[in-house]
Formats: C-alpha cells, sequence, structure tokens
C-alpha cells in the first residue's frame, strides 16, 4: 500500500484521520511481533508506517491549529 500524500491526508476529517493513526499503529505492533518472532521479509515497512503516522498526525495538528485560529 503507498502512503498517502499529505494533499489526500487534508481531504479527510478529524474522525477519519484519527482512524487512521489508530490502524497504522496497529499495524506496526503487529509487524513489531512479527519482526521478533519470525522476521520480516521488508523491514522498511515499520519505517514507512512511522513516517505515514507522522504525517497523519501532523495534518490533525493543523487541523487543530486552523481551527484554535478561526474560533
Amino acid at each position: 500500500m503507498t502512503p498517502m500524500k499529505a494533499n489526500e491526508i487534508r481531504d479527510l476529517n478529524e474522525a477519519e484521520i484519527r482512524q487512521r493513526i489508530a490502524e497504522e499503529e496497529r499495524d506496526i505492533t503487529d509487524l513489531r511481533f512479527r519482526r521478533s518472532v519470525t522476521g520480516l521479509e521488508n523491514p522498511i515497512v515499520l519505517r514507512q508506517k512511522r513516517r505515514e503516522i507522522a504525517r497523519l498526525k501532523t495534518v490533525l495538528n493543523e487541523k487543530r491549529s486552523s481551527e484554535e485560529a478561526g474560533a
């Protein structure tokens, strides 16, 4: 799965972004477990997941900041 671009993330609402963050964090937990048990075929996936979460959190913070500035 290719990571979402920041512009694509900005099109989501806050609830959808939070849901995606939760999904990605569950995926990371699963990947870490699998890595410790059997090893991963592509360990770069962990890095991609972490970066995806960072992108999601950044856009979420941008949305919160813009709402606070507008209020």
